[in-house]
């Protein structure tokens, strides 16, 4: 009987196929070329891994639907990051040439980004401009939550141009729908201006009705306690369009987003 063997790259995808262990997200892909992915992230699902155990990642899901890209000389690099509990559009470059393209687009603030936000409250106006410095609050104070930014004058400046969408009540209660689209991208820029502003997101366990609820978060887990102060298991934060040059991507709101409109 004559003897064969197979190209390693085929051996490799061959085993990635058969490993019980590699478990796939649930997520969209919205458009995808040689170079680049974009996919609707769902909430609650982290970008990448933070720390040993953690469970599947986006980065996991898109290593199993990209893996014969990355077999035959592919690299991943996620260039437009969400938190874990924010939906909506994620950039990816699929090899380095498009990364550093891409990274560099993201220095010179080339990128379009626009996001919706459920917010508590009515803006006196109908447009307005958020335009104060945020830093890390343990930089300049105590703080038992390490990720916590803050309003500061010393921090960076920021800016995030809003338009309110919509304005409804539930229970005699006043909440917002709000177009924001960040000019920078500090960390939790979108949350903390619209506190800040006297709009705080629904379902936001740092800057919504006390940072207490993400402590209490992290130690019980979601309760009815939290569900009461909060309405939502998760910041009502959604990234709904993503532009590039003459691109633009678009993912449409989430179930439990368009549920609390409803």
């Amino acid at each position: 009987m004559p003897r064969f063997s197979l190209n390693p790259v085929y051996w490799q995808l061959f085993y990635t196929a058969i490993d019980l262990r590699l478990q796939n997200p649930h997520f969209d892909v919205i458009a995808e070329t040689n170079a680049f992915i974009v996919v609707n992230k769902p909430p609650h699902l982290l970008v990448h891994p933070s720390k040993p155990g953690n469970p599947p990642t986006l980065l996991d899901g898109l290593e199993n639907l990209l893996s014969f890209d990355l077999a035959t000389g592919g690299q991943l690099s996620i260039i437009t990051r969400l938190d874990r509990e924010t939906s909506g559009c994620v950039l990816v470059a699929k090899t380095k040439e498009s990364a550093r393209e891409f990274g560099l687009a993201m220095q010179n603030g080339e990128f379009r980004k626009t996001y919706h936000a459920i917010c508590w409250n009515w803006p006196d106006t109908d447009e307005f401009v958020i335009d104060v410095p945020i830093l890390r609050k343990g930089e300049v104070d105590e703080s038992p939550i390490w990720v916590k930014q803050i309003v500061h004058p010393d921090g960076k400046l920021c800016r995030t141009e809003c338009r309110v969408v919509r304005r409804f009540e539930k229970n005699d209660t006043p909440f917002s729908l709000i177009e924001c689209r960040p000019k920078t991208g500090r960390m939790h820029q979108i949350r903390v201006h619209l506190s800040h502003a006297g709009f705080p997101i629904v379902g936001d366990k740092i800057y919504g009705p006390s940072e207490s609820c993400y402590l209490d978060f992290i130690e019980t887990g979601w309760t009815p306690e939290l569900e009461e102060q909060l309405l939502l298991n998760r910041q009502a934060l959604h990234a709904a369009k993503l532009g590039w040059k003459s691109l633009e991507w678009e993912a449409p709101l989430t179930a439990d987003l368009e549920a609390f409109l409803a």
